[in-house]
């Protein structure tokens, strides 16, 4: 896996919620600029960690239900799940090293 996978409110259980794995969970939207930085970041991850954690990505703008769903209110924001919950949650533009140090202690 080299990119995130993209979730909808129709996917969402299923790519989210039912995982065996972490879930490192990015709402953004095109228009940021921020979240285009972030882009290329989570790609690294999702090409390091390959099948030991999931990457995925909500277009706020194409997804305001799942948006609301979580409050987000400022992109980029990166919500973390284990097991389906959210085991911690991020906002603005991380790095790398922060959000490996996350991931890593969720698995």
């Amino acid at each position: 896996m080299s990119e995130g996978i993209n979730v909808t409110e129709q996917n969402f259980e299923d790519i989210v919620q039912k995982s065996d794995v972490p879930v490192l969970v990015d709402f953004w939207a095109e228009w940021c600029g921020p979240c285009r930085m972030l882009a290329p970041v989570l790609d690294e991850l999702a090409a390091e960690y390959g099948e030991k954690v999931r990457i995925a990505k909500v277009n706020v703008d194409q997804q305001p239900g799942l948006a609301a769903r979580f409050g987000i209110r400022s992109i980029p924001t990166i919500i973390l799940f284990r097991g389906g919950e959210v085991a911690e949650q991020m906002i603005g533009m991380q790095p790398k090293e922060n959000l490996k140090t996350k991931l890593d202690t969720l698995m």
